[in-house]
């Protein structure tokens, strides 16, 4: 394809701007071949982005909750319009299979609808006092300036995440993208002034980690709202200008639990779908599967079958499963499957790089895994998981639970008892049974242990944007 040699701008106030610093390429996963470009803001931008969001903090805090309300709905509505041109977008950058693209694009659109109804429903208290003439209000205030750092991973769900909730709250913002997947961000961020969104609410900058690292340090920031890795969101925290809040969703390595008493084919599809969608490149992957030694051998034999059987490739032709978005991706994976071979596992399926233009690897099935193996300590983040048999519940727990990670576990059992055992047991945010989706919209959505802090999601996705005021009033 034909590339467009101009870079990408970063969006301050009203004004779309140059970037000033090093050029990075945005390159297509499934050809090899550069199909954008960005410049590194550069600390004055940073600086300036910053400046224009704590311009407008003090009007658009004081919009009522109803007038931000009708604003994201209508932009909902303009996510919907421009739904094709959106996804197209992420294809290209990040691979992912058109339909997929799609769905993220109205999951997209959801976020700004949930939290338009959301934003009308935050209530506070009045609380008495011993004194008959002394009342206290408790009241719920916007935080500030957010500065959000955004993956690449769901280039757009998990911008508007953050940006419907701190919109809805009454917060301005400074994002910035990863320097993977800029274009449909600058596209999502072009429809802000279609709805009137007032100048330097939400600021738009490009760039990579130095970037990030010049926003997050920021002195005229009041929080911090990232999604991406272990080490650099704990970089992140070193950074800090000082003491504010700090919401992370650090990923993991997931695990699936599945009993004696399971279906097995349920087990097989969930692991299937939450293990190979988006090319194993969720944070809520299944990474680890933890098999009663009883079914073991059916387990691995159908899901084995069912992983041969996913077609491979471009996401414009919507596959299956695109190719990884990057080299290390593609790097990670291949030594965590060398890495298991080496420590006794069975390569069932798959596991090699395919070889082609652009990222490609084959989808692969790891049997016989020990809990020192990285597939089953890290978070490979492609498509691969690694099978491993247990003996009793109790040690199926113990191994999903021997990790750092804690942002989500599934589990497939059909005897009650073991649901609620085991299900309380897992220490994770976020515990799925019998079924393969373990966030949605209306219900808080976060970690624990490594795997971050702090809840998206939910009235809680709201809250996390808000400050909370004692008003004790003597009368």
């Amino acid at each position: 394809m034909t590339m467009n040699q101009t870079p990408l701008k970063n969006l301050i106030g009203a004004s779309w701007v140059d970037g000033t610093g090093t050029a990075t390429d945005v390159v297509d996963p499934s050809t090899g071949e550069t199909c954008a470009r960005i410049r590194e803001a550069g600390q004055e931008l940073v600086d300036q982005a910053v400046a224009s969001a704590r311009k407008a903090f003090g009007a658009w805090r004081q919009t009522t909750e109803f007038d931000r309300r009708a604003l994201l709905r209508q932009l909902a509505g303009l996510v919907r319009r421009d739904l094709e041109p959106l996804a197209q977008d992420i294809t290209r950058e990040m691979g992912k299979p058109i339909g997929e693209s799609r769905g993220e694009v109205s999951k997209l659109a959801e976020a700004f609808e949930y939290y338009a109804e959301e934003a009308v429903r935050v209530y506070g208290r009045t609380i008495p006092n011993e004194a008959r003439n002394v009342t206290s209000i408790v009241r719920y205030e916007p935080i500030g300036v957010v500065a959000a750092i955004s993956p690449w991973n769901y280039p757009l769900e998990l911008i508007g995440w953050k940006l419907a909730a701190s919109l809805a709250a009454g917060c301005t913002m400074v994002l910035k993208p990863s320097e993977y997947t800029p274009t449909s961000a600058v596209r999502l961020f072009g429809l802000l002034a279609e709805v009137g969104l007032p100048s330097g609410v939400a600021n738009l900058i490009l760039g990579a980690g130095t970037t990030g690292g010049q926003l997050t340090s920021h002195p005229g920031i009041d929080k911090v709202a990232f999604t991406g890795s272990g080490r650099t969101g704990a970089a992140i925290t070193r950074g800090l200008a000082h003491a504010l809040p700090v919401s992370m969703e650090l990923g993991g390595s997931c695990p699936q639990i599945v009993t004696a008493t399971a279906n097995i084919d349920d087990a097989v599809a969930g692991c299937l779908r939450r293990g190979f969608r988006n090319a194993g490149q969720i944070c809520i992957a299944i990474n680890r599967v933890y098999v009663a030694r009883a079914v073991h051998a059916e387990f691995v034999e159908k899901l084995a079958a069912a992983v041969v059987g996913l077609s491979v490739g471009p996401g414009t032709e919507d596959p299956d499963v695109g190719p990884v978005t990057n080299a290390e991706i593609q790097d990670r994976f291949l030594d965590h499957i060398a890495d298991a071979r080496d420590n006794g596992g069975t390569v069932v399926v798959g596991g090699t790089a395919i070889d082609r233009p652009g990222t490609w690897v084959q989808p692969a099935v790891v049997d016989n895994v020990n809990d020192q193996c990285l597939i089953a300590t890290e978070e490979t983040f492609g498509p691969v998981v690694g099978v491993t048999a247990f003996d009793d519940n109790d040690e199926a727990v113990e191994l999903a639970n021997g990790t750092t990670a804690g942002l989500a576990a599934y589990l497939y059992a059909t005897d009650v008892s073991e649901i609620f055992e085991m299900g309380h047991r897992l220490d994770f945010g976020n515990v799925a049974v019998n079924n393969p989706d373990a966030g949605i919209m209306n219900a808080p959505y976060g970690g624990r242990k490594g795997s971050g802090h702090g809840y998206e999601h939910g009235p809680e996705g709201l809250h996390a944007y808000l400050n909370i005021k004692h008003l004790r009033i003597r009368y």
